[in-house]
């Protein structure tokens, strides 16, 4: 199993993008998390095949109709993945 952080710019919280981002990791079949961040830019960790996180941040790159994505970046994450269902979590709040 793969896992990768992503760093997502635009108009991207206060349209759904957190929400409609766990919907789409979920029915991917991923693990991890969704947050808003202060500078308004929403951060994810997913973990997975690599298809289904290719497919993911593909989503991201649009994002919900609502948002207007002007960038994602990814990057390997190294770091813990939560298991169990992918979840939009509050803002600056991780899952233990």
């Amino acid at each position: 199993m793969e896992a990768r952080h992503y760093l997502i710019s635009g108009r991207v919280q206060g349209v759904w993008y957190r929400a409609s981002c766990a919907e789409q990791a979920q029915r991917l079949g991923l693990q991890g998390w969704v947050r808003n961040l202060a500078d308004g830019r929403v951060e994810a960790v997913a973990a997975g095949p690599s298809e289904q996180l290719e497919a993911l941040a593909r989503w991201m790159a649009d994002g919900p109709p609502l948002a207007s994505v002007s960038a994602v970046a990814v990057s390997p994450w190294t770091g813990s993945v939560p298991s169990g269902r992918f979840a939009a979590i509050a803002d600056a709040a991780l899952p233990e």
